[in-house]
């Protein structure tokens, strides 16, 4: 372990670890952490669903009904009828012809990435794609090619010197960047895939639930639906459950059956999961009412931030970093913040690259303004303290 224990040392003496917070409460806009209240914003409980009554009651009746584990992976007895339900919403949801669930967004783009691509086939993958992208693309036999995040000449670049040599090619993006909060440009990339024949994936992890009408997603904020080949999802964030998805032609999915691995070797969603997925969906069909206090939340945050004179970069969604840069003060500033009752995490390399280090702020549908007033207050004091601003 003397390799390990090095390395623990190295990231203590340049100031990147951490020590895990502990919380002891659902995951609201007020949370116990560390045995201290604080102002959340750190979730990805976009819309307030992960201690929503309808989806507790939703799930605690599957529970009653199903068990507590679907006992065996979907390709053996795992796959319940509360399963294939939870498919046909999902693609209802989207506008698109089928869905299949995995385990987790993770597992999604590891098992699907591979599945669908082979030595013959290039993937061409946005230079800031998630790391479970990055993962997904490493485990396939493919050739691969990156071009500079959301650089859209660069992309037709390497369309244009390798299309030719291969059988498919693959263009993978997220739909929103989670660490800057910016949109893939999905109109120019369906363009450009079209024109060159090459097939899209987007992964809209961040998209869902919180763009588009009653929160379809970046697909539906383009109006670009049928237009994208696999629509990749989470079910752990504005669902506020766990889960993820992809969105795929009928075909695709009984394939992906056969060969996601993750579906292969892993048990199947448990019921309650998936029943609460499933009452979060209605309640997205049923009302725009949290996407949309979701959004006025998210642009009053801003706004208060810009006056404060922070720089949030060039978010386009709720997602809104707060740029450090130094890693070791972006840290400090994450902890002092804690102290003073705001849980806000840093990001440093190697999540996002050096330099550039962040603490990322995540409103949502359940913060009150007086909360985000509080929260922006101790956030300017604690920056200025620390000449972040």
């Amino acid at each position: 372990m003397a390799t390990v224990q090095q390395k623990l040392a190295m990231m203590k003496q340049a100031g990147t670890y951490r020590v895990l917070p502990i919380s002891a409460t659902p995951c609201e806009a007020l949370i116990t952490l560390n045995g201290k209240e604080v102002i959340n914003l750190s979730s990805n409980n976009y819309l307030g669903f992960a201690n929503h009554p309808r989806l507790k009651k939703a799930a605690k009746k599957a529970i009653d009904k199903y068990g507590v584990g679907a006992g065996a992976v979907r390709t053996i007895v795992g796959n319940m009828d509360i399963h294939e339900e939870l498919d046909k919403v999902i693609a209802k949801f989207k506008g698109e012809e089928a869905a299949l669930v995995f385990q987790s967004g993770f597992a999604c783009n590891s098992g699907v990435i591979q599945a669908i691509t082979d030595e013959k086939d290039l993937i061409i993958s946005d230079e800031l794609n998630h790391a479970s992208i990055i993962d997904g693309v490493r485990l396939s036999k493919a050739s691969r090619a990156v071009y500079r995040h959301s650089d859209m000449a660069d992309l037709e670049r390497i369309l244009k010197e390798k299309r030719h040599l291969f059988e498919e090619v693959l263009i993978i993006t997220d739909g929103v960047f989670s660490m800057d909060g910016d949109l893939a440009n999905l109109p120019e990339i369906v363009r450009l895939a079209k024109l060159y024949k090459a097939q899209t994936y987007v992964d809209d992890a961040h998209g869902s639930g919180v763009l588009g009408d009653h929160g379809r997603g970046t697909v539906a904020h383009f109006h670009l639906h049928g237009q994208v080949d696999y629509i990749i999802g989470t079910l752990s964030k504005a669902i506020g459950v766990v889960g993820g998805y992809v969105c795929c032609s009928k075909d695709a999915r009984e394939y992906l059956l056969h060969v996601g691995r993750p579906l292969l070797f892993s048990t199947a969603m448990m019921p309650g999961a998936a029943a609460a997925i499933i009452e979060a969906f209605k309640m997205l069909e049923e009302s725009e009412e949290y996407t949309n206090k979701l959004w006025d939340n998210a642009h009053y945050f801003k706004k208060r931030l810009r006056e404060a004179g922070f720089d949030i970069g060039h978010s386009q969604t709720p997602i809104t970093p707060i740029i450090v840069g130094d890693e070791a003060k972006t840290l400090i500033f994450s902890k002092e913040l804690l102290k003073r009752g705001v849980f806000v995490s840093g990001i440093v390399f190697p999540t996002v690259p050096k330099g550039r280090g962040r603490i990322r702020c995540m409103v949502n549908a359940m913060h009150t303004k007086d909360m985000i007033d509080k929260a922006v207050a101790i956030l300017k004091e604690t920056a200025l303290e620390l000449k972040i601003i």
